[in-house]
């Protein structure tokens, strides 16, 4: 039994469908049409995926610190709508309800009534929290002509978004959606409390418009809003909710579709070395929290300045414990000398104090 439709619990319901086993969905609302935009590294992608999903394809992505990165590893979005579709459900038990409590073996409803299974899975997502870091963006879709000019951007950190040298730092995402159009979406990497949608949306315009980039008002917009912690690994969760989420990059349905054959199979999906890199990813986070604003750029340019093996390990490899270990020593060591003891005593855990005061008007309304 799988307990949410999102894209990780559909790809493990699809999966456990075509070998034939018995599958039952809870989701309150199954019909949903997905229209968040996801996106992932191409190599990341498990073959199973019909190549349909794919909606735009970047060879080598942009990334801006204090100065330009091509990144070599190409990049892609996914059509949302395809993907969901492309996980289809043929065969399943689909149940329209909401399920509030899961223990081994059974899934209370909010109904009332129970569902009883031989394995049931939490693929929900994460709830939110104060307690909780999260990842906040705000995002235009624009007609591409309108962009021309503008390279896909995988992260953008340059000030020319009107925030304060001292505020929360946060980054333009510029990518192609396949349908002549792009999606520009300031965004907010990290934060305890996140930057608001408002503070965002601010951003965005007045960072469109130092580059000659005009709106009308009539664009579509999308919002993000969710945890990048909090999630469980284990047998009884997936996705978001069972840890597959990058604390560092917030990305998470790669991860989710590439491991879904395998609990499906009912392998381990949490071998040691992927609980090793899961805490590893955890201290990233801390790190990153600790950065005062200005060093973000830095860090970033410290990071895409690595091998792109190294790049990948870190961001793709969940249970390349060797590879993440290698990236990390080797991000270390090109940090500027200013930004190590910062990194190193929050990955530790350690508390130290930071002179930057984060006005609280710009975060979380």
């Amino acid at each position: 039994m799988v307990c949410g439709l999102g894209p990780a619990g559909r790809a493990l319901a699809h999966r456990c469908l075509a070998r034939g086993i018995s599958v039952t969905v809870v989701d309150p609302a199954p019909d949903r049409h997905w229209t968040a935009t996801y996106a992932a590294w191409a190599d990341e992608l498990p073959g199973w995926l019909n190549p349909s999903v794919i909606a735009a394809r970047v060879d080598e992505p942009m990334a801006w610190g204090t100065r330009a990165h091509r990144i070599e590893r190409p990049y892609v979005v996914l059509d949302s709508g395809q993907l969901q579709k492309s996980l289809n459900l043929t065969g399943a038990d689909i149940v329209a309800d909401r399920a509030v409590e899961l223990a081994p073996g059974r899934v209370s409803l909010a109904a009332g009534r129970p569902l009883t299974g031989r394995r049931v899975i939490d693929a929900r997502g994460i709830a939110r929290s104060p307690r909780l870091a999260e990842q906040t963006a705000y995002g235009l879709v624009l007609d591409a002509r309108r962009c021309a000019g503008l390279e896909p951007l995988f992260m953008d950190w340059r000030a020319d978004n009107g925030a304060p040298g001292d505020a929360p730092r946060s980054f333009l995402y510029a990518v192609p959606l396949g349908d002549a159009t792009m999606l520009l979406e300031e965004t907010c990497l990290a934060g305890r409390p996140a930057l608001g949608g408002t503070e965002l949306r601010d951003r965005l315009h007045h960072r469109l418009r130092s580059r000659g980039i005009e709106l009308t008002g009539a664009e579509r917009v999308e919002r993000v809003r969710f945890p990048v912690e909090g999630g469980r690994p284990g047998r009884y969760t997936f996705g978001a909710a069972g840890g597959f989420a990058h604390p560092a990059t917030g990305y998470s349905v790669a991860a989710s579709l590439t491991a879904a054959d395998t609990v499906a199979a009912g392998a381990q999906a949490w071998p040691a070395s992927a609980h090793a890199v899961h805490r590893l990813r955890a201290a990233g986070l801390r790190a990153l929290l600790a950065l005062p604003p200005a060093d973000l750029p830095l860090f970033f340019d410290a990071f895409f300045t690595m091998p792109p093996a190294a790049q990948r390990a870190y961001l793709s490899g969940r249970t390349d414990l060797t590879g993440t270990v290698t990236a990390m020593r080797t991000l270390f060591g090109a940090l500027p000398p200013q930004l190590r003891r910062r990194v190193a005593a929050a990955t530790l855990g350690m508390r130290i104090r930071s002179r930057i005061r984060i006005p609280s008007a710009i975060m979380e309304e």
